[in-house]
């Protein structure tokens, strides 16, 4: 069976995108030395890197860059981050993502990082889906789709950049 597919966001977007993004998580530590960008492996963790790399081109502000590991199916299994606790004690953690649909990924992630003191938490995502499971929201975020659950979102930052809608 064929499926639509339907550009919604393109390498121009989701530049756009990222760059507002990282404004907004600069306004929101304006009075941060040093943040901690953690990014949910695979295209979570490259966003994170880009979100980093827009703040370091426009503000002093210090980032530590975090990539953490998570069986998306089995999301209580094994969650690891390439940063040690203390790393990110008493800091303002960043956690990211690229698509938010249900949350059970997120919501997973941040348990993980809650195990230790936080100065700041808060969470980031290209593609807020609204169709929560559980009470997490996207703090800083690209765009928010209204979709069916039938109906999949795919980012790609593979070759062009792009969000796609099947």
């Amino acid at each position: 069976m064929a499926t639509n597919r339907t550009l919604i966001l393109n390498a121009e977007d989701i530049k756009i995108k990222i760059k507002r993004i990282a404004l907004q998580i600069i306004e929101n530590s304006i009075h941060e030395n040093e943040i901690v960008i953690a990014g949910i492996a695979k295209n979570g963790y490259i966003l994170a890197k880009l979100i980093a790399e827009n703040i370091k081109a426009i503000s002093d502000l210090k980032i530590q860059i975090c990539e953490v590991t998570i069986d998306k199916k089995n999301p209580l299994e094994n969650i690891e981050a390439s940063l040690s606790p203390e790393f990110y004690k008493d800091k303002t953690l960043i956690l990211v993502d690229d698509v938010l649909n249900s949350g059970t990924t997120l919501i997973y992630a941040c348990k993980y990082f809650l195990e230790v003191p936080l100065k700041q938490f808060k969470t980031a995502v290209l593609v807020d889906r609204n169709h929560k499971k559980f009470p997490i929201k996207a703090d800083f975020k690209g765009i928010s789709l209204s979709t069916s659950l039938n109906e999949m979102v795919e980012v790609s930052f593979e070759n062009s950049p792009k969000a796609e809608l099947y």
